[in-house]
């Protein structure tokens, strides 16, 4: 019975793992004359893979993902953007997380 549980245990963890990408910097314009600094913000945005080739918003994750953290603001734009992605398989299922995160910039 244990060593069911352990041969159990080793599938469960084959069968699904994760992985993150390290950190991108993205160069931006610098903040302008007629803007402002509104802090940081993020953002995130899922996509996933059916069976490994069926798209599930895998093409808009990355538009989402800025668009989510410059709502967020209340902005304009971000400036300093940095990216980076986690990702994780299952047996018919693979997820994409894409995080983007940066400083805000509003009007003044």
């Amino acid at each position: 019975m244990k060593i069911m549980g352990v041969l159990l245990g080793a599938v469960l963890l084959f069968s699904t793992a994760a992985c993150h990408s390290t950190q991108v910097r993205i160069p931006t314009a610098p903040i302008g004359a007629n803007e402002k600094s509104l802090g940081q913000t993020e953002g995130n945005s899922v996509g996933m893979l059916l069976f490994g080739f069926i798209p599930i918003n895998q093409n808009e994750r990355f538009e989402k993902a800025y668009q989510n953290a410059v709502q967020k603001s209340g902005g304009a734009r971000l400036t300093d953007v940095t990216i980076s992605e986690r990702w994780w398989w299952g047996y018919v299922l693979n997820g994409y997380v894409f995080k983007v995160q940066g400083t805000a910039v509003g009007n003044k």
